[in-house]
């Protein structure tokens, strides 16, 4: 197999595990701050919605990027999303959310509740949207034309979102180099995305 369509492949699965982990971090700790018996229901539902809206915005993947100018405003989507995650590395996010999710397992925080549960889920939708356009999008613009490779980065971000989530932040909490490697290629495809997709841009401000 061409080296090339190799390191594609491996830079879709560090996609989806950091993207899926970023996005299940936030679940766990929108969850925390909630009473006892109204974590579970929102971490379920949050990891529900997440699964389902890669499903949805994986159907319209390929015609996403076809709309001029989207490809170079994903860019600078992405490419936001790298910043806040460099920050949440920095600040070990991560280890935070597994802690707390730790602490959830064992009884966790039995106190008054310290965010209702609509705010908390509006927190966790809003987390869901944002990170499932990401993931499909940075999927899509390493797979281009390759169609299996499209489906296989598609379809690992829904399993890892929809069955593997509260493992991928224990797992990224274990070893941080996957949450840097991830991070490398995430601005890799962003920038790849603002070259690729500036032509369009360039040619629908006139500028070309």
């Amino acid at each position: 197999m061409d080296l090339s369509i190799l390191f594609d492949f491996a830079s879709i699965i560090l996609a989806d595990i950091v993207l899926s982990g970023d996005n299940a971090l936030i679940i766990g700790m929108a969850a925390a701050s909630l009473s006892p018996e109204l974590r579970r229901p929102a971490i379920i539902y949050g990891m529900a919605v997440a699964a389902i809206l890669r499903i949805i915005f994986a159907v319209f993947a390929t015609y996403l990027l076809a709309i001029k100018g989207l490809l170079f405003l994903g860019g600078l989507l992405l490419l936001w999303v790298s910043w806040r995650l460099y920050g949440e590395i920095r600040e070990n996010q991560a280890r935070q959310a597994a802690a707390a999710q730790e602490e959830m397992e064992e009884g966790g925080y039995q106190g008054p509740p310290r965010r209702t549960m609509a705010s908390a889920l509006l927190s966790i939708t809003i987390a869901d949207v944002s990170m499932s356009i990401d993931n499909v999008l940075a999927v899509a613009a390493i797979a281009r034309d390759n169609t299996a490779m499209l489906v296989f980065g598609l379809v690992l971000a829904i399993a890892l979102m929809g069955f593997c989530a509260t493992i991928i932040v224990k797992l990224l909490s274990r070893f941080p180099w996957i949450s840097w490697a991830g991070l490398v290629i995430l601005i890799y495809v962003s920038l790849r995305m603002l070259w690729e997709g500036w032509p369009e841009v360039a040619t629908l401000l006139g500028l070309a």
